[in-house]
């Protein structure tokens, strides 16, 4: 036996922390799991107050009544029972129009469509008009092959090879390994492998695929835009491709033009054709969604009060409510005892979400104030204006955890006059400059980019040259940094970015 202290979530903390860290994108979906397994959870119409809602339901219920009370059809002759009538009409029309849509269609005989059906459905409206995934790589491969007029062994190992084509188009498993792995009814030889693989690189759109590395995947481009266009000459990018791809890689123009003896104009432009064969052919066709980044929040100057303000770009984020019906019933004595504890459960689990999604919302915007007001040269000037921002900073002035501060700035993003800027990208460490300033290590990496942009392109400068003019603006890091921070934005070094 031990006396010890242990801390332990529950189960209402672990949710709220879950949605605090959540994007916008995944709490959208987590909106859309819960209405459809939690009945008591209801979408708002956009701009509708709990007030009018509440009418509009009383309203229903009325019509509801309304449309189910009795047709009473005295013995009283004089008596007007027209709109009694009209409404047995009425209905009737109704009930028939369905009946005849459900037997037509379906075959199945006709079944009344209740209410709740009718909010379930809305419910689900959103997941079930999402796009289907399309056919995959492989699938759209095959579909092409299979229109290929060649014998029956030839179709079978083209088949069998499609299947080690990667996603980026390629066939990089080597002849060995095909041959070994092969199944013994396929009767694959060396010369077979080679034959279907030239029919599946001549045969399959768009050119390049089954290419076994980089040169030969532009070598069929070139054959292909050879044969739809026999004027056009490729001559220039055949060769270079075919003997100088290194030397291409490295920016090496004066070797290449030594080695072909063609000049450096003609090179140049050998290298601007190449640009439009695609290095891999292969995600053409791949069903690879570019990702769609909404930002949370929207940063707009306030020109009446000279300052930056915060909204949350809560378009994309459903409405919802707890619906009243199912609130009475969970109060109502005379229901059902298992069917009150389902409701009640229902109930609990819904005011969680939406209690965590409102605390998520100040939260995030609390955040968010803090950095208009800590990082105001950024808004005014630019990422060079960036200042270093620890996150026990903002915990400390917000009076809640460095954690909380760190789930809330997860995969968020903000809209600024700037562009759409990571909300994390505020609170990076940094350095002072010799004047004594404070400055971020994103605001070094954007200096870094714009010497780099400004230099002479026929005499790029080094990284030791490179820490000397960023030593003339104050900045003084190490020549290591920099060589870190260049690969960080994609940047090639010296010798490659030089232009002859």
């Amino acid at each position: 036996m031990r006396l010890d202290q242990r801390m332990k979530l529950a189960p209402r903390m672990i949710q709220s922390m879950e949605i605090l860290q959540m994007p916008q994108q995944a709490l959208e979906e987590r909106i859309e799991q819960e209405l459809s397994s939690n009945p008591t959870l209801e979408l708002r119409e956009p701009g509708v107050d709990s007030d009018t809602l509440q009418a509009q339901r009383q309203q229903e219920e009325r019509d509801s009544r309304e449309g189910e009370r009795e047709l009473i059809v005295a013995d009283d002759q004089a008596a007007n029972h027209a709109d009694d009538f009209e409404r047995l009409t009425n209905l009737s029309e109704e009930y028939s129009e369905t009946w005849e849509a459900n037997t037509y269609e379906t075959g199945e005989s006709y079944r009344p469509a209740s209410r709740f059906d009718g909010e379930r459905d809305r419910k689900l409206d959103a997941m079930a008009n999402t796009a289907a995934r399309g056919p995959s790589l492989y699938d759209q491969l095959l579909a092409q092959w299979r229109l290929i007029e060649t014998t029956p062994d030839l179709a079978r190992v083209g088949e069998y090879l499609i299947g080690f084509i990667d996603a980026d188009g390629y066939l990089r498993t080597s002849p060995e390994t095909l041959l070994a792995q092969a199944p013994a009814d396929l009767h694959l030889t060396p010369d077979l492998l080679e034959e279907a693989l030239t029919l599946l690189q001549r045969s399959l759109e768009p050119p390049g695929l089954a290419a076994r590395d980089l040169r030969e995947c532009l070598l069929l481009q070139i054959d292909a835009k050879q044969r739809q266009d026999p004027t056009c000459d490729l001559h220039a990018p055949r060769l270079l491709v075919a003997h100088h791809l290194k030397d291409i890689e490295a920016n090496r123009l004066p070797r290449i033009a030594k080695a072909t003896g063609l000049p450096l104009e003609r090179i140049k432009q050998a290298i601007l054709d190449l640009r439009q064969f695609h290095p891999h052919p292969g995600r053409l066709l791949s069903d690879q969604e570019a990702r769609i980044i909404r930002p949370d929040a929207i940063i707009e100057y306030d020109e009446q009060q000279d300052r930056y303000v915060a909204r949350l770009a809560s378009g994309h984020m459903p409405a919802l409510a707890i619906n009243p019906a199912y609130k009475r019933l969970a109060r109502d004595a005379r229901a059902d005892r298992r069917t009150r504890q389902f409701i009640n459960q229902n109930l609990r689990s819904a005011r969680w979400l939406l209690d965590a999604i409102r605390q998520r919302q100040a939260t995030l915007l609390r955040v968010i104030n803090v950095v208009l007001e800590a990082q105001r040269d950024y808004f005014d000037l630019g990422p060079q204006a960036l200042k270093p921002l620890p996150m026990t900073l903002v915990a400390d002035q917000l009076g809640v955890h460095v954690a909380t501060v760190s789930r809330a700035v997860h995969e968020k993003y903000l809209q600024t006059p700037h562009g759409i800027v990571p909300l994390r990208m505020f609170f990076s460490g940094g350095t002072e400059t010799q004047a004594g300033d404070a400055m971020s290590w994103t605001a070094i990496q954007a200096k870094l980019e714009q010497i780099i942009q400004n230099e002479d392109k026929s005499n790029p400068l080094s990284d030791d040259q490179l820490v000397e003019e960023l030593k003339k603006h104050g900045i003084d890091i190490a020549r290591r940094t920099v060589a870190k921070y260049r690969k960080q934005l994609h940047i090639p070094p010296a010798r490659q970015r030089k232009e002859y």
